[in-house]
C-alpha cells in the first residue's frame, strides 16, 4: 500500500545501497496514525534482514528515558528537584572544583554549592565530556568514567568511588557538560528507592508505555560498523558488550531498544502517560542560562539547548526540527524526536557509529519534512 511517506523509506533504501549502513529501521506516528519501515540486513555479508523489531543499542536515546523516568518521580514527590544528592550518594559530597579546567587537579577549591538533583537533570553539576586533552580529562579515562560507545564496566559503588576522586571542571550549575550526570543520576534512583533502575524503568515506564522490547542486554544485534574513508568497517571493541547483563546498569547510553518501543516511549512522553503535562513542559524546555550554555554549541548547535536529559529546538520551523521540539541522537547511530506542532514524531535507528556532533540524519529528516 502506497502512503505519504514512501519517499521516506525510498530514501532509506538509497543510503543503505549506497553503503551508509548495512540496514536501518525507522518509524514516524504523524496524526496518531503510525508507520515503521526496515531495510537491508544484520551485518555485511549476511543475508539476514532488518525487520521492525530489531533490537540496537540506542546510545545516548537512553537519556531521555532517564529524564522521564526523572520527573515521574518528581511527580510523586519521590525527591525535589533542588534536594542535594550527597542526601544519598554521600561519596559525593563536599567536591572539589578546579581552579582553571584545564589546571593540574592539585590546585582547587571548595565547591560553592551542594550539587543537586537538578543539576544532574540538566548536565550543569560541573563535570563530564571534555574535548580537548587535559590533566582531569586523562584522569577520567584512567578512572574509567570517560563518556565512550562502551558503557562504564564498573559497578555502581566503584563508579562513585572513582568519581569522589576526581575533582570538578567547573562550580555546580556553572556550566553545561555533557554525559556525566546521567550516569550519576542512574545510580541516585535506585539509591533512593532501593530497587534497582531496570525495575524502576518497568514500573515508570516500559510497562506504562507498551514496551516490550527495550532493556540493558539482547541477543540479535546488528554488528556495529564506523565510517572510514573508504566506506565502513566493523567497530570491534563494542562486540558482545550489549549481549549480557551489564556491571552498571546507566542512561547515559546504555538501553537497547526497537523502533516501534521507542515510539511507544516517545508517544507514551507525548499524550500524557508517563508524566503531567506540565513536567514534561518543563523537561522538554530550554533549562539552560546563557552562561551555563557558553561552549555547548559544538555539541547542541546554534537552534538547540537543553532541557532534562533531553535535547530541546529553540528556533526553527522545518517538520522535525521546529521550536519546541525535542529529542536527541545516539553515537552509535540511532535519532529519534517529538515535533508537537506537527503532531509528528520520529526515530531511525542504524548500526553506523556517528562521526561526531555535525554528522546527521538528513536521508531521514529532509524527506520526511518534504512529505509532510
Amino acid at each position: 500500500m502506497t502512503t505519504q511517506f514512501d519517499p521516506v523509506w525510498r530514501s532509506l533504501e538509497d543510503a543503505v545501497a549506497s553503503g551508509r549502513a548495512p540496514g536501518m529501521v525507522a518509524g514516524v506516528r504523524y496524526r496518531g496514525v503510525t508507520e515503521i519501515f526496515a531495510t537491508g540486513v544484520l551485518a555485511v555479508g549476511s543475508s539476514e534482514p532488518m525487520t521492525d523489531d530489531t533490537p540496537f543499542r540506542i546510545a545516548s536515546l537512553s537519556k531521555v528515558v532517564l529524564g522521564a523516568l526523572a520527573a515521574s518521580m518528581i511527580s510523586d514527590g519521590v525527591f525535589g528537584l533542588e534536594d542535594p544528592v550527597d542526601n544519598w550518594l554521600p561519596e559525593l559530597a563536599s567536591p572539589r572544583v578546579l581552579v582553571r579546567p584545564d589546571g593540574p587537579l592539585d590546585e582547587t577549591v571548595a565547591a560553592a554549592r551542594p550539587i543537586t538533583i537538578h543539576h544532574l537533570l540538566t548536565l550543569t553539576h560541573g563535570l563530564g565530556l571534555i574535548f580537548e586533552q587535559t590533566p582531569l580529562s586523562t584522569a577520567m579515562v584512567e578512572a574509567g568514567v570517560a563518556a565512550s560507545a562502551i558503557p562504564i564496566q564498573l559497578t555502581a559503588d566503584e563508579f562513585l568511588g572513582a568519581l569522589s576522586r576526581l575533582p570538578l571542571a567547573y562550580q555546580p550549575g556553572e556550566r553545561w557538560m555533557y554525559n556525566l550526570g546521567c550516569d550519576i543520576l542512574s545510580v541516585l534512583l535506585p539509591r533512593i528507592t532501593g530497587t534497582s533502575l531496570l525495575d524502576l524503568l518497568k514500573v515508570r515506564i516500559f510497562e506504562p508505555a507498551g514496551m516490550i522490547g527495550t532493556s540493558f542486554s539482547s541477543t540479535g544485534l546488528p554488528t556495529e560498523y564506523q565510517g572510514t574513508p573508504d566506506g565502513i568497517e566493523e567497530y570491534k571493541e563494542i562486540a558482545g558488550v550489549f549481549e549480557q547483563d551489564p556491571p552498571f546498569q546507566g542512561l547515559a547510553g546504555g538501553l537497547v531498544s526497537t523502533v516501534p518501543d521507542y515510539l511507544r516511549f516517545l508517544s507514551a512522553l507525548a499524550d500524557g502517560r508517563l508524566i503531567p503535562g506540565s513536567l514534561r513542559a518543563v523537561m522538554t524546555s530550554d533549562q539552560l542560562l546563557p552562561s551555563q550554555r557558553e561552549g555547548a554549541d559544538q555539541l547542541l548547535g546554534l537552534a538547540t539547548s537543553w532541557g532534562w536529559e533531553t535535547g530541546v529546538v529553540t528556533s526553527g520551523t522545518k517538520p522535525g526540527k521546529s521550536a519546541g521540539s525535542y529529542g536527541w541522537n545516539g553515537g552509535t547511530g540511532t535519532t529519534a524526536f517529538v515535533d508537537p506542532s506537527h503532531e509528528l514524531l520520529g526515530a531511525v535507528f542504524t548500526q553506523r557509529m556517528m562521526a561526531g556532533p555535525l554528522d546527521n540524519f538528513d536521508y531521514f529528516m529532509e524527506p520526511l519534512a518534504t512529505a509532510i
